[in-house]
């Protein structure tokens, strides 16, 4: 049993951030410094291939070749609204002639995209009525952004070849949920470093074949790979950060990494506007992860993961190359970790699989709680950002592809900087319980609230249901609808990333890979139902939201099941993280008994035999269930 006393190493050793930690200087190291900076740089080259689908596969204006913009508008489609608009075509011919879109020598801006002044666009026909207006064997395009060539407009994915974008965005999220939990499990098995490494190099013959693809079935079968070797990059990165750093520093060092795939979430566009073809874009984009083949020789494996795995013998080797780095003497070893290291070295390495959390009794609820609350993060983050730039919000500045983009990227940037201020203040579980507070309020608002006006506003029962009618126009509204947008898609960004850090500090160093890739795969999940929705042409997106509505609910609830890691060590093996409890959000005040248990007060319930028969007595001041009486 791994919590067998007889088979566990010296405690000293167990306790990596008491012990080992301090003794190697924390952060204070150069060495640990680099380290630490060399798990932000690659943050940079993640957030360009994280946020490329918005430039290789965005649905661009098209209309058929030689006929001029014009005159001949085969059909308009807009990131976001109308998702499927490219299903259909409108000669002039037909009742929506370009005389409905606009001024016939402006039909290039008639979507929004480039500004303007044009009329509201007409609800797209019905698909049924539509068949025949894709006649073009070919189209003339007008990308919105910044791009002379992209994949659509590469392989003509208009009309009834519409469906195959949005294959090719699953294809990269499906990448990146297998390799989540795929990776997940190996990085635990076989270390840090080799899935790293191995998934650089693999990220690299993927990503530009990528940009040498012949066909869209090759280039989403090449995009699959590509988003699974990149989670095996995002997942050991991730794990090293956290294993790196002590208990104080943990936070600030993973969001400094969140700032910096920001980054390049806004360098993005200049990046597009730069490179002009797609295919000098994906290369691009991929080439800087050349660079992360010298990890092979300056990045180390995580220490922390050799010590919880009892690979002594190359925990030790280890500890004297980061001592020779940081030029310290073996003197400053006041715990004597070196020669407690000795006596263990004739340990066999314990490995362990994410699987053996099936049978615990508080790890495997920690787990499933923060995978649902990241899954309803970021599933119902797509339903605030849809109801922010669909068709039915009319506000001139978001159908612009750059206010879209923008305004989406700085949303997730105020979200992270007040997720600093939350977290120092409330610790995680407090701050991830405000955010989905936030979400369910701002979700239950824009269903109820505002469809509850619009019943009022179109059968006024009374004089007051009258006034309301009158002075809430459509505009105010859909301006209602913005902000509650905002709110939600702010604090649904918070809760998913908060629920990733949250899991990796509950999860043991052992499995942390594992039970890392399983909540990063939730995440995926919840992005996933963007693609699907618009795959759909957008049917069932209301009930869609009302079940992400449903979730908040539920995880409000299940959050404070969870335990508050702020300043608390890192657990290192099944044991150490069945011993994280929960506590009450609030301490109890002087000469209140408390609820719940401390760790000192958990006995094994499972052991009755232990307990004293009756007649034996009690300790004065005890409880039969072991409680103290207070």
């Amino acid at each position: 049993s791994c919590c067998s006393a007889a088979a566990a190493p010296s405690l000293l050793l167990l306790d990596y951030d008491g012990s080992v930690l301090p003794f190697l200087g924390g952060l204070g190291g150069s060495y640990q410094k680099t380290l630490v900076l060399l798990t932000w740089i690659p943050a940079l080259f993640i957030g360009f291939s994280q946020f490329s689908d918005s430039f290789l596969l965005d649905q661009p204006n098209f209309w058929c070749r030689g006929a001029g913009k014009g005159t001949e508008l085969a059909g308009v489609t807009t990131t976001g609204r109308w998702s499927d608009l490219g299903n259909w075509t409108s000669p002039p011919t037909n009742p929506f002639s370009t005389a409905a879109w606009g001024v016939p020598g402006n039909q290039s801006n008639s979507s929004g995209a480039y500004g303007g002044d044009t009329p509201p666009l007409p609800s797209p026909p019905d698909k049924g009525d539509n068949a025949s207006n894709c006649d073009c064997h070919a189209w003339d395009y007008g990308i919105r952004t910044g791009l002379v060539q992209n994949v659509v407009s590469k392989w003509d994915l208009v009309c009834d070849n519409a469906w195959k974008v949005h294959i090719a965005k699953f294809s990269l999220l499906v990448g990146l949920i297998f390799g989540y939990l795929i990776t997940g499990c190996i990085a635990d098995w076989v270390g840090r470093r080799p899935v790293l490494l191995f998934s650089i190099i693999f990220i690299l013959i993927f990503g530009l074949t990528v940009a040498l693809s012949v066909n869209v079935t090759m280039f989403s079968t090449l995009r699959f790979f590509e988003g699974f070797c990149l989670a095996g990059i995002i997942l050991t990165l991730y794990a090293l950060r956290i294993e790196l750093c002590p208990p104080g520093k943990r936070f600030t060092i993973t969001m400094v990494a969140s700032f910096v795939a920001m980054a390049g979430q806004f360098l993005m566009p200049g990046l597009a506007a730069l490179c002009r073809d797609w295919q000098v874009l994906q290369a691009l984009i991929i080439c800087p992860f050349l660079l992360m083949l010298l990890y092979w020789s300056i990045f180390p494996e995580s220490l922390r993961w050799l010590m919880a795995t009892q690979q002594f013998e190359s925990a030790k080797r280890l500890i004297l190359h980061f001592t020779q780095k940081n030029c310290m003497s073996p003197e400053s070893d006041i715990k004597g970790v070196m020669p407690e290291l000795e006596k263990e070295l004739h340990r066999r390495p314990k490995k362990v699989c994410i699987v053996k959390v099936v049978g615990t009794r508080n790890l495997w609820k920690n787990i499933v709680v923060l995978c649902v609350n990241s899954l309803t993060g970021y599933g119902i983050h797509h339903c605030f950002a849809r109801s922010m730039m669909g068709h039915e919000v009319k506000v001139p500045l978001l159908e612009n592809f750059y206010a879209d983009y923008y305004t989406t990227a700085s949303i997730a940037l105020v979200s992270c900087l007040a997720m600093c201020v939350v977290v120092r203040f409330l610790g995680r579980r407090g701050g991830l319980l405000l955010f989905m507070i936030l979400t369910a309020l701002a979700s239950l608002l824009q269903l109820g609230l505002l469809n509850l006006i619009g019943k009022y506003s179109q059968h006024p029962d009374s004089e007051l249901q009258l006034k309301l009618a009158v002075g809430m126009s459509d505009s105010v509204k859909d301006k209602f609808s913005i902000a509650f947008s905002i709110v939600g898609m702010f604090a649904s960004h918070a809760v998913g990333s908060l629920s990733v850090f949250f899991c990796a500090e509950i999860t043991p160093t052992v499995i942390r890979c594992g039970g890392l890739g399983l909540v990063l795969a939730s995440a995926g999940f919840g992005m996933l139902t963007a693609p699907i929705i618009e795959l759909h042409n957008q049917k069932g997106y209301f009930l869609h939201h009302i079940i992400f509505a449903c979730c908040t609910l539920i995880c409000i609830i299940c959050i404070l099941l969870l335990p508050e890691s702020r300043d608390q060590n890192l657990p290192e093996n099944i044991s150490n993280g069945e011993h994280y409890t929960r506590q009450p959000l609030l301490s109890h005040k002087k000469g209140e008994q408390p609820l719940l248990l401390t760790n000192a007060e958990l006995k094994d319930y499972s052991g009755l035999h232990d307990a004293p028969a009756a007649g034996d007595g009690l300790p004065e001041g005890a409880t039969a269930n072991g409680m103290k009486a207070m």
